[in-house]
């Protein structure tokens, strides 16, 4: 991983549009070509964070997704903005769509027509092995071309056989959960089930 020098980055810093930020600084800047940046400041564990830079594992996560043909963002480099504090970043080009928590609050039609296709493609992960423990509306993009992507993946395990029920129902738990912390009290829930169910060999009730 190339480190990047203070001076470039606060050049990008000074250029870009800041599209996420926290309390630490921003987390995902647009450079003036279009890619973004994406930065991963660890809060714990530093040292473990130097072995495995988080840029890594999210470069590595876009690249598994894309062999199991899952759109994501194409990682381009990965970069040291401060090795001491394994502060480490992504360039990447983003993936184009729009969020399904966008089109639930700003197309919502669109969004219940989505329901069979957004059960079925997350039973089809299930499938896979694919764990995404940030399973949520804001990280699934409707793509133009139709279909679904992923964004902001970190938090992201590849088994080697589908996933148990019992972690299938975890997962599922993760989007509810994430439901109740936004306050979205009138979403059609159980028709998200009923078409998730509708994949699972037997019908098994989850």
């Amino acid at each position: 991983m190339r480190i990047v020098p203070a001076k470039e980055l606060q050049q990008w810093l000074d250029r870009s549009e800041v599209l996420e930020k926290d309390g630490r600084g921003p987390k995902v800047l647009r450079q003036p070509d279009g890619l973004l940046l994406k930065i991963f400041r660890p809060r714990r564990r530093l040292w473990f964070a130097r072995l495995r830079p988080p840029a890594l594992r999210f470069a590595e996560n876009a690249r598994l997704l894309a062999e199991h043909g899952i759109a994501a963002p194409q990682v381009g480099e990965c970069l040291w903005l401060d090795s001491r504090q394994a502060v480490s970043a992504c360039l990447y080009s983003p993936l184009p769509g729009q969020s399904l928590d966008y089109l639930y609050h700003q197309a919502r039609h669109e969004f219940d027509a989505l329901l069979p296709e957004l059960g079925s493609f997350i039973h089809d992960l299930h499938q896979r092995g694919i764990y995404f423990r940030s399973l949520h509306l804001g990280n699934i993009l409707r793509l133009p071309e139709g279909g679904f992507g992923l964004i902001d993946f970190l938090d992201m395990r590849f088994k080697r056989a589908p996933l148990s029920s019992g972690l299938a129902q975890r997962n599922l738990k993760h989007l509810s959960s994430y439901l109740r912390r936004s306050q979205i009290d009138d979403f059609p829930w159980q028709r998200l089930l009923q078409a998730y169910e509708q994949q699972v060999p037997g019908n098994r009730s989850l």
